[in-house]
This record gives structure tokens, C-alpha cells and sequence, in this order.
């Protein structure tokens, strides 16, 4: 086992993940960690853009009541007004690091998105995360403060100290044990103060449109050491993802929809206006929603989204992505709509965090779509995830920064933990049948649409699953597989948990038991000890 040390350590290459760690680094060492390469990020894949006011015509009030209407009450009302009027500073930090968002007469160019009352959505064509990340990754690269460890799987924290039952506010961070996926073996990371951006857990859902590295590790790592997690039940389902069985995960951006695309059913029938008079710009629950019951009435296995009745030479200029990728698949969109499915997407939810975005543990912050700031309440509104992310990003970095003193003046008690003592395990496919069996319960049993006797059951299935994996974990060396194994399994608990404790149906969560919203305004907490 090595030892690495660093003032600062920072897990995630996402938006959050990169972004702290050059803040971080104008005043001490950071090493990076990143579970694939820098590239590989949920930041990386999103397609719409980033939601902030930018223009003279714009207004902060007008962005903060959109916030809070789609967030369904359960907004954190200071945290969203903070977030929203943080989002010029962002979008001028990151436009000084090089991300070039698209322009029209030296102006930002800004498209509409679902739940927005006006335009205010700054876009790189139609891969705006790929344009942020890149210019960030670049910087990352640039500056000596940084080191990165790419293909490194975190796997626990390491804390000052491992007593039997953890009590978070009276313990310390110290870094992470990781896996090296190269090396084949484990190392320490110490650090004085720990950075988690780790991203969210699409693939707890049998169809998602994560990558496969969002297995939910942060919110895994986090209750395992006894920190809440609140509001896990709020999972967001793009209503928009390319229905083919070569595609295993293509988002079609909500941004369509914006620029006046069509949901259809396969017989060429609108149906939005049904279900909101926003139609097809109704927030994403609405529309995930609506999808679903249509599906449901008609046998069908995918909807259709129709942009036919827009120019060609418009169509690949403004979504030359979507349309290249599209056409990879045999769809010209320009000719015939697109044929899509709702897919898990985003976790409003996470690891309870403060204005600073640190959690309950001292030295420990949560990052962007690991964390609950509070911001997306119920139902995150369209792009405001890359805001959110950029704005608590710096803001968690400046607060380790006034507290840089206290981490360097001595160095940190730490345990060091000894997996020699377990053995290489031969038995993976104990790992890819429960990685299944997890996956396809989640979307039957705790998908868009919920009822109180499929959460019970998905429950007590789940506890048999965590005792499983319990009893692999102690026995077997972990690797990636398994620790990605019981990454899903203690997030898709806490989920099944949390939809449990919600008697109504509010923003992403609905429950038929429960159909209706109850005037009680309240979050869900889940943690290991419950």
C-alpha cells in the first residue's frame, strides 16, 4: 500500500471536482482522484447548458421563482437566492478559464428550457459539458499544485477515528482509501481536508443516462461513516432518452423541446396539453410522467420526439451533436422524429450539506450532484445542476482556503487499514447477479410511478442483498465491481427508505397509495443507524 499527502484531496472529475481543485490550488497541493480518466464525468455528457442571468433583460427574481416552483416547496429558499445570484461570477470564472459558451452580436446566446419562464440558458452547441470540462481539464493539467490519479476507485474514508458506531460531528476526515484499478491494489490518500464530487447514481436504474461510473460511491461512502443523506427519493427521470437497442444511454437534451419539438405517440398523436398547459415545457416530472402513463395505455415501448418541422441546415447548426449521434443510430432527425424513452437521470437528493457546502463531518465537503445544498428541492429546474456545481464549487473551495492555517499545522492522527488480511474473491458472479437483480428492481418496483406495496417489497429484498454484500465486503478483497456493487445496493436502499417515509406525492416522487401533496412541508433523512 502507498501513502500519498496533499493539503487538498479532491474525488470526481466532473464540473465540481475540477473546479475546486483549481481554486484549491492556488495555495496548496491537491491531488485529484477520478474513477475512469479526467474526461469521463456526468458534467462531461450534458448536453443542454448552464442556467444563469446574463443578459440586461434578465432578472434574478424571475430565475429564483422558477427554482422554487419546480423544487415543489421543498427549496431551500436562502440557498437558491445565493445560487442565483452567484451565477455572474461563475459564468465569468469559468468563461476566464476558457470554456467558450456560444455567442450571437458578442452577446450570450441563450436557449429556453422546461420550467424556465425565459431565456436565460447559456449553451456550447449541444455539448456544453464537454465544453466546460475540457477547458477545465485543460487548466487541471496546466497547474504543478495538481497531481491526478486516474482509474482510482475511492472506496471509504479514512477517519481520525473508527469507532463501532460513527457519530459524524465528533470525528475527522483524513483522506480516502482508494483502489487502484491499474495497480490491482489499494492505497491511502491523506489530505487535510477532503473534497467529495463524485456525481449521482444512474445506474441504480436498469435504463439511465449516466455513464457507468455513476454508482452512486459518494452517497455510499458518506452514510457508511454516518453522515444523512436527505430527500434520496427525488430522482429525476430525463424524459428524453434515444430508445435503441445499440444506444445504451444517448440523452436527447431537453433543449429540443425548448426550440419547439413535439411529443407524439406512435401513431403521430401530441398529447402534453393533457397533462399541463406548458405542454412539452412542463417541468421534467410532469413530462417523464406523462410519458409513462402513454406508454403504459398503449403497450408501446417508446415515444416519439418530433423536430421534423424545423429547417435541416437550423436542426444541425444549433444540435449538430444530437444529430450526428442520431444518425449513428439510423434516425435522421431532420426527416423522421426520434423515438425515446424517460430514463433515470439525476438525483435531486444527496449528503447533507451546509451554505458552505460542508457536511456534518469536520475536513469532508460534498460537491455538486453528491451533495443536498438545498437548491433543487423536489424537482431540479433544467440546467441548473452545472450551476449549481460551479457556484459551490468555488464557494467550499473559499471556505478550505480561510481555513488553510488550521490544516497545516500539525499533522492528522489516522488509521491505516490493513486489507491483507482478506482474500482475492473468485466468485464474480455473485457481483453481476445482484449488479442485475438491484438494477431491474429499482425501475419495477421505485421508477416514476411508486406504490407503498412495491417499495415494501423492494425493501426486504434489498436487505437481503446488503447482507450479501456485507458478507462479501468483510471476506473478499474489494474491486471495482464489488465496491461498485455496494455502492448501488446502499444508495437504491436509501432511496427505497426515503419513498417510504414520504406519505405524498411531491416534484419526482409519486406515489399512487398517495396521490395527492400534503400541506406539511417536510425532508426526508435516511442514515446507516435507522
Amino acid at each position: 500500500m502507498n501513502i500519498y499527502k496533499s493539503d487538498f484531496l479532491v474525488i470526481g472529475s466532473g464540473l465540481g471536482g475540477l473546479l475546486s481543485a483549481i481554486e484549491l490550488s492556488k495555495k496548496g497541493k491537491v491531488n485529484l482522484l477520478t474513477k475512469r480518466d479526467l474526461q469521463e464525468s456526468n458534467s462531461s455528457y450534458a448536453q443542454g447548458g448552464i442556467s444563469a442571468v446574463t443578459n440586461l433583460d434578465g432578472d434574478f427574481d424571475s430565475h429564483l421563482k422558477d427554482t422554487l416552483k419546480a423544487g415543489a416547496g421543498l427549496c431551500d429558499e436562502e440557498v437558491s437566492k445565493f445560487t442565483v445570484q452567484s451565477a455572474p461570477a461563475a459564468i465569468e470564472k469559468l468563461a476566464s478559464i476558457g470554456v467558450k459558451f456560444d455567442k450571437k452580436n458578442k452577446a450570450y446566446e441563450l436557449g429556453l428550457e422546461g420550467g424556465h419562464s425565459e431565456r436565460r440558458i447559456l449553451h456550447s452547441s449541444d455539448r456544453t459539458g464537454l465544453a466546460i470540462t475540457s477547458a477545465l481539464i485543460r487548466r487541471v493539467r496546466a497547474e504543478k499544485n495538481i497531481t491526478v490519479f486516474s482509474y482510482c476507485q475511492a472506496i471509504d474514508f479514512i477517519l481520525e477515528n473508527h469507532p463501532k458506531f460513527y457519530c459524524p460531528k465528533n470525528n475527522s476526515c483524513r483522506g480516502v482509501y482508494a483502489y487502484s484499478i491499474k495497480e490491482k491494489k489499494i492505497n491511502s490518500f491523506i489530505a487535510g481536508k477532503t473534497f467529495l464530487a463524485t456525481g449521482g447514481a444512474g445506474k441504480t436504474y436498469l435504463y439511465t443516462s449516466n455513464p457507468d461510473i455513476a454508482t452512486g460511491d459518494g452517497f455510499a461512502m458518506g452514510w457508511k461513516a454516518g453522515l444523512d443523506l436527505g430527500n434520496m427519493e427525488f430522482v429525476q427521470f430525463h424524459p428524453t432518452c434515444l430508445y435503441s437497442a445499440q444506444a445504451r444511454n444517448f440523452l436527447i437534451s431537453e433543449a429540443l423541446r425548448g426550440e419547439g419539438a413535439k411529443l407524439k405517440t406512435q401513431d403521430g398523436k401530441e398529447f402534453m396539453k393533457k397533462y399541463s398547459p406548458l405542454a412539452e415545457l412542463a417541468p421534467r416530472d410532469i413530462v417523464a410522467r406523462a410519458i409513462d402513463s402513454e406508454l403504459k395505455k398503449t403497450g408501446a415501448e417508446y415515444a416519439l420526439l418530433d423536430m421534423t418541422f424545423k429547417s435541416s441546415d437550423f436542426i444541425k447548426k444549433r444540435f449538430p451533436y444530437i444529430y450526428r449521434k442520431c444518425l449513428e443510430y439510423g434516425v435522421d432527425i431532420t426527416q423522421k422524429p426520434i423515438p425515446i424513452v424517460p430514463a433515470a437521470h439525476f438525483f435531486c437528493g444527496g449528503l447533507k450539506v451546509d451554505r458552505n457546502s460542508a457536511t456534518d463531518m469536520k475536513n469532508l465537503y460534498a460537491i455538486g450532484e453528491v451533495s443536498c445544498t438545498g437548491l433543487h428541492g423536489a424537482n431540479r429546474l433544467a440546467s441548473n445542476s452545472l450551476l449549481e456545481a460551479a457556484v459551490f464549487a468555488i464557494q467550499a473551495a473559499k471556505s478550505a482556503l480561510d481555513d488553510y492555517a488550521n490544516i497545516s499545522s500539525k499533522s492528522p492522527r489516522y488509521y491505516i487499514w490493513d486489507y491483507r488480511q482478506t482474500r482475492p474473491s473468485n466468485e464474480e458472479v455473485i457481483i453481476s447477479q445482484n449488479w442485475r437483480e438491484i438494477r431491474t428492481l429499482m425501475w419495477n418496483y421505485v421508477g416514476i410511478i411508486r406504490s407503498t406495496e412495491r417499495l415494501k417489497k423492494a425493501s426486504k429484498r434489498m436487505e437481503v442483498i446488503l447482507e450479501e454484500i456485507e458478507y462479501y465486503y468483510n471476506k473478499y478483497r474489494p474491486n471495482v465491481n464489488f465496491v461498485e456493487l455496494r455502492n448501488i445496493a446502499i444508495t437504491a436502499n436509501s432511496v427505497i427508505k426515503s419513498c417510504l417515509k414520504r406519505k405524498e406525492s411531491r416534484g419526482l416522487h409519486y406515489n399512487k397509495d398517495f396521490p395527492k401533496t400534503s400541506k406539511k412541508i417536510l425532508n426526508t433523512i435516511v442514515n446507516r443507524y435507522e
